[in-house]
Formats: C-alpha cells, sequence, structure tokens
C-alpha cells in the first residue's frame, strides 16, 4: 500500500510552543522576596528574643520560601532555554517539573507538622499564647497579600493566554482545563501556610481563653490533612502533564471526529501536551479515498488552533473491497468501508 509522511511544518520550525507569562513570572519573584524577608526577620527576632515561637515559624516559612524560588527559577530557566534545540519539545515542561517538585514539599511540610503535633500531644510543651498569636497573625498577613499578588497574576496570566490561542473563539472543552501549574503550585503553598495561621489563632485563642491546649496540636494535624489533599491534586494534575497522560482529553476525540470521516480511518494516534493549550499529535491513519491525502487530513485539522505539530502517516487502500454484498468490512486492511446506498429503481 503506497504511504505518505508528512510534518505539519518544517524540521526547522520554532520550538516555542509555550510563551510563559512575565506576569506570573515577575509576581512568583515578588512573593519569594515577601516570603524571604519575613522568613529572615522571624529567625533573627526569635533569636534576638529567645522566642521558640517565631524561630519554629521562621525555619517553617524557609521551606515556602524556598518552594516559591523554584516556581521563580523555572520561569526563568523555560524562558532562558525557550530557544534550545535541544528541547524537542520546548521548555514548558520544566514549569510543570516546578508545579511537581512544590507537592513533593508540602507532602513533606505536612508530614512535618504531623510529626510535630503527635509529639505535642504526646509531650505537651508550655506555650506562649500571646507571643505565638503574634506571629501567626503576622504569617496570615504576610500569605494573604501575597495570595493576592499570586491570584492577581494566576487571572492575568490565564487572560492572556485566552486572548493569544482563541481570538474571540470559544471551546467550551477548554475552559479550565489549561492552567498555569507552576503559579498554581506558589499559589497554594501560600493558601496552605494562611490557612494553617488561622488554625493556629483559633487553637491558641482557645487555649489562651480556655485553657484547652490540646487544640493546638489537633489543629495542626487538621491542617496537615488539608494541606496532604491540596498536595495530592497538584501532584495528579502535573504527574499527568508529565507522563503525557493526555489520551482521556477532548481533544483526542476532536481529533478523531475531524479525520475519520467517509473512508478514511485513523490506525494509530499519539497526543501530548507541549505548551498551557498547545498539543502535538502524531496520526497514522488509512484511506480507500485516493483524493484524500495528508493535506486534507492537516487540513481537517485546522479548527483545532491548539494543534501546534502534526505529524501524519497516511496509507492507501486501494484494492480494498467488501467480502460480500452485505458486509462492509474491507478484507484487506479490516476497516469498515463507506457503501453507497443502492439506487432506487
Amino acid at each position: 500500500m503506497p504511504m505518505h509522511t508528512e510534518t505539519r511544518f518544517p524540521c526547522t520550525h520554532n520550538r516555542v510552543f509555550d510563551t510563559g507569562s512575565a506576569t506570573a513570572e515577575r509576581s512568583t519573584w515578588i512573593v519569594t522576596w515577601i516570603t524571604a524577608a519575613t522568613m529572615v526577620i522571624e529567625i533573627v527576632a526569635g533569636w534576638w528574643f529567645n522566642s521558640m515561637a517565631l524561630l519554629a515559624d521562621g525555619w517553617h516559612m524557609s521551606s515556602h520560601t524556598l518552594a516559591l524560588g523554584l516556581a521563580a527559577v523555572a520561569y526563568a530557566a523555560a524562558r532562558r532555554y525557550a530557544g534550545d534545540s535541544r528541547f524537542a519539545f520546548g521548555t514548558w515542561k520544566i514549569e510543570v517539573l516546578s508545579g511537581f517538585a512544590s507537592a513533593i514539599f508540602l507532602l513533606g511540610i505536612a508530614a512535618m507538622m504531623v510529626a510535630g503535633s503527635v509529639e505535642r500531644i504526646i509531650s505537651p510543651q508550655p506555650i506562649h499564647y500571646r507571643e505565638a498569636i503574634l506571629v501567626a497573625v503576622l504569617g496570615l498577613l504576610v500569605n494573604l497579600v501575597c495570595a493576592l499578588i499570586l491570584d492577581r497574576a494566576r487571572h492575568h496570566a490565564e487572560h492572556e493566554h485566552a486572548h493569544e490561542h482563541h481570538h474571540g473563539h470559544h471551546h467550551a472543552h477548554e475552559h479550565g482545563k489549561h492552567q498555569d501549574l507552576n503559579i498554581k503550585s506558589a499559589y497554594i503553598h501560600v493558601l496552605t501556610d494562611a490557612l494553617t495561621s488561622v488554625l493556629a489563632i483559633v487553637a491558641l485563642s482557645g487555649g489562651w481563653l480556655y485553657g484547652w491546649s490540646w487544640l493546638d496540636p489537633v489543629a495542626g494535624i487538621v491542617g496537615a490533612i488539608l494541606v496532604a489533599i491540596w498536595a495530592k491534586g497538584l501532584l495528579i494534575e502535573t504527574g499527568k502533564v508529565l507522563l503525557d497522560r493526555e489520551m482521556d482529553h477532548p481533544i483526542v476525540h476532536d481529533i478523531m471526529d475531524s479525520i475519520e470521516t467517509g473512508d478514511t480511518h485513523i490506525n494509530d494516534l499519539h497526543v501530548w501536551r507541549v505548551g498551557k493549550n498547545a498539543y502535538f499529535c502524531a496520526i497514522a491513519a488509512i484511506t480507500h479515498d485516493a483524493t484524500v491525502t495528508p493535506a486534507v487530513i492537516r487540513a481537517r485539522l485546522t479548527p483545532h488552533k491548539e494543534i501546534v505539530h502534526s505529524t501524519i502517516e497516511l496509507c492507501l487502500c486501494p484494492q480494498g473491497r467488501s467480502n460480500s454484498a452485505t458486509d462492509s468490512t474491507c478484507e484487506v486492511c479490516g476497516n469498515m468501508l463507506a457503501i453507497p446506498a443502492p439506487r432506487k429503481t
């Protein structure tokens, strides 16, 4: 059977499939420096005033500073190496890898929270409630400011992305499916820290006012569970992209519906993501229609702007015929044939 292989663009085409977001990168750096400054202030104040509460919260913030810094560096690295031909599918997954690492960091933080809370339950320690509440309030304020900065950056990046890819055309299945996973991971970090601060304020207030010292470790365990749940969701989202587990995405069915018409059938299809809303696809198809060429199939894919590159392998089965007058299966390739309706006499 004759076979045609064609790529959508020349082999020297541009490998920048995701332009990133300058707003997201700038906001992540701002949040990183705010968190780092707060961390240094708390550690220095804890050492100066001999406060374990301040020291503990300061070192706790160091893990978030590290994760936020990783997100910011990922943006910079993806932008710096965007034109590097060694990255066959672009550098967008550097950002996704950062989100995956941040999810692991969050799981580690959750584990440390549980360990510390269990230790406090087994061996209760005296708590300086007033000082601890002030620390928690400071942490909450800082994290709320950081969350606001990142939330605005997320919405701005999504708006930029929608304007860039849709050009006014809305695809229902794309809504909410293509988030910036790197800034989302940074956002979750500051949200989880804000949540732990709220739980700490409630628990410490209960202990200070009513003597319920057990509230502090219990709140720590509850916070750890919520952090772990968020981390698990982020781990799954980023893991799917890193492992190219995208074959259940609606775009796959759209590709099949666009190509499988008449006597043309897909034998093999691979789809993977190379940007927030950019996909590669490799298609192996067989047709009984001599007028169908790779260019025809490429034209059928044109409405799907998210497909930035495609490789098409097309086999022509000119000798295909049905096994009987009532059977529409090709005896050569085994695919269904488009049998014309009988004429009325």
